[in-house]
């Protein structure tokens, strides 16, 4: 079974920018606990803080994974574009947030991706990526 998980904008910065919403753990370290958790799962990760960079990787892989694991972070309340790409593609996506939208600002409450996706995972912290793997099982 092949997984990419794909992150958005800022979510580079985990573990260092807004602890107390995010957390402190880096991304790098937790993908390994993820590898190491699931090892019968070719997981890979892919993160970018341009639009256009991950609608070309949902179309990379958007045809032949088993699963993708979406977080566009910002980007999800704002881009048609990256709805649309998920729209467009064949391969189950499941949107995950670390944090709680529904208690964030109002902006974050509606996301572009969400009618297109398998379901959505949030407010669970990092968690939520371990949840969306065990939703493709």
């Amino acid at each position: 079974m092949k997984i990419i998980i794909i992150n958005g904008p800022n979510l580079n910065l985990l573990g260092i920018r807004e602890k107390e919403i995010y957390g402190k753990q880096d991304f790098d370290s937790f993908f390994l606990q993820l590898k190491d958790h699931f090892p019968a799962i070719e997981l890979s990760f892919f993160q970018s803080n341009v639009e256009g960079e991950i609608i070309n990787c949902l179309h990379d892989v958007g045809f032949s994974y088993d699963g993708i694991i979406l977080n566009a972070g910002a980007y999800s309340h704002t881009s048609v574009a990256i709805g649309d790409a998920v729209a467009a593609i064949t391969t189950p996506v499941v949107e995950v947030h670390i944090s709680n939208l529904a208690a964030r600002e109002d902006f974050r409450h509606k996301t572009f991706i969400a009618p297109h996706t398998k379901g959505v995972i949030f407010g669970f912290g990092l968690k939520g990526y371990q949840l969306a793997i065990q939703s493709f099982l």
